[in-house]
């Protein structure tokens, strides 16, 4: 834990010092999901397959164009600010590995999915890449 606040703080000081700035999103970049999809209504834990479309999956700290990797942003109400690092929690679901699957386990009840592509640093691109906000249904 204290190895992930020293990193964000180290991300934050690049940024508010001008050493890191958004990565551009290529033209025709789209990240949506393949499963589950709008209004499905699935048991947990449950896959979640994430879909990428003009650009390549590349791991958190691989300086590669066109490429980012995938976030699972879960039950938020406004997307984290594009300018900075994605936060790390159980709303905001790294996959920094290059991952495009997770199984998750979420409480019965209505929940909200989307993804959000992050560059090398885990920032979004400019403009964001992201999925439309999709509702589930857990039983």
């Amino acid at each position: 834990m204290k190895s992930t606040v020293f990193i964000f703080a180290i991300a934050i000081l690049m940024f508010t010092t001008g050493l890191m700035a958004r990565t551009p999103a290529p033209v025709g970049g789209e990240v949506y999901f393949i499963s589950p999809v709008q209004g499905a209504t699935v048991t947990s834990p449950f896959i979640v397959r994430f879909g990428l479309k003009g650009m390549g999956v590349a791991p958190a700290g691989v300086e590669k164009a066109k490429t980012g990797h995938h976030h699972l942003l879960v039950d938020l109400d406004k997307l984290p600010d594009m300018a900075m690092p994605i936060p790390s929690d159980q709303q905001h679901r790294h996959f920094g590995g290059g991952q495009t699957e997770t199984t998750i386990a979420l409480e019965p009840g209505q929940h909200s999915l989307q993804l959000l592509l992050g560059d090398m640093n885990h920032i979004p691109h400019q403009p964001a890449i992201k999925s439309s906000r999709i509702t589930i249904t857990v039983e």
